[in-house]
């Protein structure tokens, strides 16, 4: 069987050249005698391991020294429980922009820990913009400041970040990360799953300013302090061994095709092949206006349910799997990851026209 064009939010496709490497190690990681699914955390082959993905990270989002890199489990979803247990010390407060259903959950969970600000909402247009922070002012005692950097569901991306002088910059960068470049002294935190551009589902990565990481609240389980992961080189337990391979692979790719600046003009290119053709159809509309659209999520809309289901239907009969939008938005919504090669998207808007040339 072909293999398809998986344009799924997540866990996403990941690139070939990945997988039959992996494939080829699959039995036996380098003269081991195993795979890597099989091997100790503790082994000198798996500390080789890791500690190359480490350095392979560092160099391909140019990681200041000063900052920490961990490889965690329980998804960024644990983050938003971990940043405010391990960042609300001092200063039992922080703000954040509220841009959808990450956001809103990033909120649920600092409210238990202490006082939470929404500075900003793009709710009253269902999530479709980032709302204006030029003129916000960021409380100077605030922990931190917290934003999610790209919307999956609501196809969103941050252009530009805040401003916010001394307070900490914190972005849940799950569903961009690695897709284009940015700069990390910018960021207090930034913490990614990695089942969107990096690995399969089962890590998370955290980059967090060295001197953030300390005292965590009182209550803080050990796990969940950042401190114990660094102490420990991110092998307090046992880490999900073959996803930090993966990624090792992953930035291995990412470093051959010409590292984030390339892989962002590419990304751009495939974004605006699709939103070209979305802001010329009389059929397909996008459902997120410039200058706010993501690089990574591009939800789109038909006139009625029934033409929706009719396209998915024929979608997935020509190759193209995994179209459906989220119930927020609803309609369609293509992921396009680094993984997802132009020729995918080529191949889409192909299919997108003859479907609207069938329904005129």
């Amino acid at each position: 069987m072909a293999r398809v064009y998986n344009f799924s939010a997540g866990p996403s496709m990941l690139p070939e050249p990945v997988l039959r490497k992996a494939a080829e190690e699959m039995l036996d990681y380098k003269g081991s005698g195993q795979s890597v699914m099989e091997m100790s955390h503790r082994s000198k082959v798996f500390d080789a391991i890791i500690v190359e993905a480490e350095a392979l990270l560092r160099k391909v989002m140019n990681i200041p020294e000063n900052y920490h890199v961990l490889f965690l489990q329980g998804g960024a979803s644990s983050q938003f429980a971990m940043v405010p247990l391990n960042l609300m010390t001092t200063k039992k407060k922080c703000d954040i922009v509220n841009t959808g259903q990450w956001s809103k959950k990033a909120i649920s969970e600092a409210k238990r820990y202490g006082t939470v600000r929404v500075v900003a909402t793009s709710e009253d247009r269902n999530f479709n913009y980032i709302p204006d922070l030029s003129k916000v002012t960021f409380d100077p005692d605030a922990a931190y400041v917290h934003i999610t950097s790209n919307n999956t569901i609501f196809g969103t991306r941050y252009r530009t970040f805040p401003d916010t002088g001394a307070i900490p910059l914190v972005a849940d960068a799950s569903s961009n990360i690695l897709s284009e470049v940015i700069d990390v002294s910018k960021f207090g935190l930034i913490y990614a799953g990695a089942q969107k551009n990096i690995a399969p589902s089962g890590l998370t990565i955290v980059i967090i300013r060295k001197d953030l990481v300390g005292e965590a609240q009182e209550i803080t389980p050990t796990m969940f302090k950042y401190t114990t992961h660094v102490e420990a080189k991110s092998l307090y337990n046992t880490p999900p061994c073959y996803c930090v391979y993966i990624a090792k692979l992953v930035f291995e790719w990412l470093l051959d095709r010409g590292g984030l600046p390339a892989m962002q003009k590419i990304n751009e290119e495939k974004a605006a092949m699709l939103y070209d053709f979305l802001d010329g159809s009389k059929l397909f509309k996008p459902t997120v206006a410039e200058p706010h659209r993501s690089l990574m999520n591009v939800p789109f809309v038909l006139p009625n349910e029934e033409l929706d289901a009719e396209f998915l239907k024929k979608a997935v009969a020509a190759g193209f799997v995994n179209l459906k939008g989220h119930r927020s938005v609803g309609g369609m919504r293509a992921s396009i990851y680094n993984a997802m090669p132009v020729e995918g998207v080529k191949k889409l808007v192909e299919f997108m026209k003859t479907f609207e040339t069938e329904h005129r």
